[in-house]
């Protein structure tokens, strides 16, 4: 009669901590999706930004319509993808493009001195700061949560539970590369 209880007590003991160990990785996956959420309110708010930005920059730079409309088309990009990993890969090349439009504004000093087009540059880099920031509190919470689902026993649930790692958000090559303008 006492193994009886020693196995009930042993049943109850695993069931505790299935359901603990399962209650944690439902916890880091919801701040996961948070810090994606931040990332992606981030990337909203410069996408916002863009249209008027290039409209400042056009009444400027009329010839070069080709980078603007790039820009536009990232951006587009951008808010057509519909998963992280779709919208990490539009963002890096949206990067890309901003930074151009950008050092292409240093051929224009009347633009440079635009009022509204240094504070629409101020809103960019303020924004910029804020989405380097949240890849920066993504990536650690992605790093914790992939962590845990890869350690032993923990493993063992994730995968009874079908959690499945997360990819960290990663800078493209092109947005490691120097901006180079031929004119």
């Amino acid at each position: 009669m006492e193994w009886l209880y020693i196995i009930i007590a042993l049943i109850v003991l695993l069931i505790i901590f299935v359901v603990g160990v399962y209650n944690s990785l439902v916890v880091l996956r919801q701040k996961v999706k948070n810090q994606w959420s931040q990332i992606d309110v981030q990337l909203k708010r410069r996408s916002d930004l863009i249209p008027n930005l290039v409209e400042t920059v056009k009444g400027y730079a009329k010839h070069e319509k080709e980078t603007l409309q790039k820009v536009i088309e990232a951006r587009n990009s951008y808010l057509a993808a519909d998963t992280p990993e779709a919208k990490m890969k539009a963002n890096g090349e949206l990067s890309n493009l901003i930074s151009k439009l950008f050092a292409l504004s240093e051929n224009y000093p009347e633009l440079k001195a635009d009022t509204s087009f240094l504070k629409l540059q101020g809103d960019l880099k303020d924004t910029e700061d804020k989405i380097a920031f949240a890849r920066q509190f993504y990536n650690d919470i992605v790093m914790k949560y992939n962590a845990k689902i890869e350690t032993f026993p923990v493993n063992i649930v994730a995968n009874l539970f079908k959690f499945e790692a997360r990819e960290f958000f990663e800078a493209l090559e092109a947005e490691k590369e120097n901006v180079t303008l031929k004119f």
